[in-house]
């Protein structure tokens, strides 16, 4: 029997409103059953976690999340040197399940509080609630971030210095709307720009060079 292409973290949200659905429902309290019903098929959609066929492009970045591109600039990460940002904006609407970027090595994973702006502001890498992840690929190092935004209340990250990952292996997921940035060496051809909509797991944001 094939998995059903939900997330784990989501099945508490799914499960909790469907069972108290059933149950009113049951006892004739149809009615009162509908906005259960309604949250569990909610965040049966939130959560879902499709399979996906990651393209094998030599030297590419592949997106590490689902959304649309809301910045491609030119900053400094202490981790890749001078760097290549692409932030990309995740609405309750995108998958939520974060994919590493490239095939590597997380030398490290740091977690740090904040506060909940929107996601999509420019600042919101440096104020909100964010978890940093540090990839050392064969050519290149590349960082990725994912930022909680306004809904967004819940980071999650399934791994830790000293886990390998393939390209687009799920390593974790933000729960109701968020911002995902990945950064690449400034050298990188960049493939995507701002307004572009992305796959996580399968559209390059860049060739490393």
């Amino acid at each position: 029997m094939d998995r059903i292409p939900v997330a784990r973290e989501g099945w508490p949200f799914i499960a909790v409103p469907a069972a108290i659905a059933a149950g009113l429902a049951l006892t004739g309290r149809r009615g009162l059953a509908l906005p259960f019903a309604a949250a569990a098929l909610a965040s049966l959609g939130f959560f879902r976690d499709p399979e996906r066929a990651v393209p094998s492009v030599p030297g590419g970045v592949l997106a590490p999340a689902d959304g649309r591109v809301v910045a491609v600039e030119a900053t400094e990460d202490p981790f890749v040197g001078p760097a290549v940002r692409v932030a990309i904006f995740l609405s309750p609407l995108d998958v939520h399940v974060n994919r590493a970027p490239i095939a590597g090595l997380v030398v490290g994973v740091a977690y740090a509080r904040g506060r909940f702006v929107a996601a999509y502001r420019d600042d919101a890498g440096e104020l909100n609630e964010r978890c940093t992840v540090h990839l050392q690929g064969e050519a290149a190092r590349i960082t990725v971030v994912q930022i909680a935004g306004v809904v967004a209340r819940r980071i999650v990250c399934r791994v830790g210095a000293g886990d390998k990952l393939a390209a687009g292996e799920r390593f974790g997921l933000i729960r109701f709307g968020s911002r995902t940035d990945c950064l690449m060496p400034r050298g990188a051809d960049v493939r995507v720009r701002t307004g572009d909509h992305v796959t996580g797991g399968v559209t390059v944001l860049g060739i490393l060079a």
